[in-house]
């Protein structure tokens, strides 16, 4: 019998951290936008304008600063805030963005014309579903923030995109905690959506050709790797 680790085991290793007073520390104390992301960020909040969360800002800050992606796809456009975001943290890159809601267009196209100095962003208008199948030069790093039903729908002309070793992030994929629930418990006008994230893990989390994980960021994050370049997605 081990008695080492029983007599003196770090019981907090075993506590969940993401508890609401850590999630306000990780929102209040890490480094604050500043400049016109502060301004967008604040004018998204007062609208209740869906925008990453700070914790997820921070984290995207040092992933693109690290790793310098050349060329971004995001689906999921709103005011622009994260497009710009990733365009300030990587100078260098290009940046396609996708977006139907014809209100969000309008402030994205006022708020790109105005922040996006470097003209880095390229706003598509229309279905992702038929834009991307239009594009053909490969992106390195992806960012979707849309219809969660859909990423599952979306993400073989995903990977037809994206290059071997680029990277692919989904947000709000915990749906505030209901996938882990029985579909019974979660409320019927949110079981689409339930469906489609359970399809979505079960042909990522376990799959040979991805490195996959799940990170307890904001309403949880999918990270996937792209290991080789056909990707098989099983129903």
């Amino acid at each position: 019998m081990v008695e080492s680790y029983s007599k003196n085991a770090n019981h907090n290793m075993r506590r969940p951290v993401v508890k609401e007073e850590i999630v306000d520390y990780l929102r209040h104390k890490q480094k604050q936008n500043t400049g016109y992301l502060a301004e967008l960020e604040s004018f998204a909040r007062k609208e209740n304008i869906p925008i990453i969360q700070h914790e997820v800002v921070a984290y995207f800050r040092f992933l693109l600063q690290t790793i310098q992606p050349q060329r971004i796809l995001e689906i999921g456009t709103a005011i622009g805030f994260s497009a710009l975001l990733m365009a300030d943290n990587v100078p260098g890159a290009e940046i396609v963005t996708i977006d139907r809601n014809p209100e969000m267009i309008g402030l994205a196209k006022e708020n790109f014309a105005t922040y996006d100095v470097r003209n880095q962003i390229k706003l598509l208008e229309g279905d992702a579903s038929e834009l991307l199948a239009q594009l053909q030069e490969p992106f390195d790093f992806v960012f979707l923030d849309s219809a969660k039903s859909k990423y599952i729908v979306f993400l073989p002309e995903i990977f037809r995109l994206l290059k071997v070793g680029g990277i692919v992030i989904m947000d709000d994929i915990f749906q505030g905690g209901d996938i882990v629930k029985p579909i019974e418990a979660v409320r019927r006008g949110q079981r689409t959506i339930y469906r489609g994230l359970h399809k979505l893990f079960d042909a990522t989390l376990d799959n040979e050709g991805l490195t996959s994980t799940l990170l307890p960021l904001s309403d949880g994050l999918l990270m996937l790797r792209k290991n080789q370049e056909v990707i098989d997605l099983l129903d």
